[in-house]
């Protein structure tokens, strides 16, 4: 499936539900769906509305790496 496509899926998935450890004072959601092959993510203050980023299972494994590794800490 091509990238575009993905997108276009996962933007009609009816799948999403809140990342379990989103949230905080400053309103920072998240939700997550799935598709065969692919992981999307948008903002939960967005909705439906909100752009759709889709990862391969390889690169959301490597994204949550660097999250746990603190490589994207401000």
């Amino acid at each position: 499936m091509r990238h575009d496509d993905a997108v276009a899926a996962l933007s009609a998935a009816d799948n999403w539900h809140k990342a379990t450890f989103s949230g905080g004072a400053n309103g920072g959601c998240v939700e997550v769906a799935t598709i065969p092959g692919y992981i999307g993510v948008r903002d939960t203050k967005l909705g439906e509305r909100s752009p759709v980023l889709a990862f391969t299972p390889t690169e959301w494994k490597a994204f949550l790496s660097g999250v746990r590794a603190g490589e994207f800490d401000v």
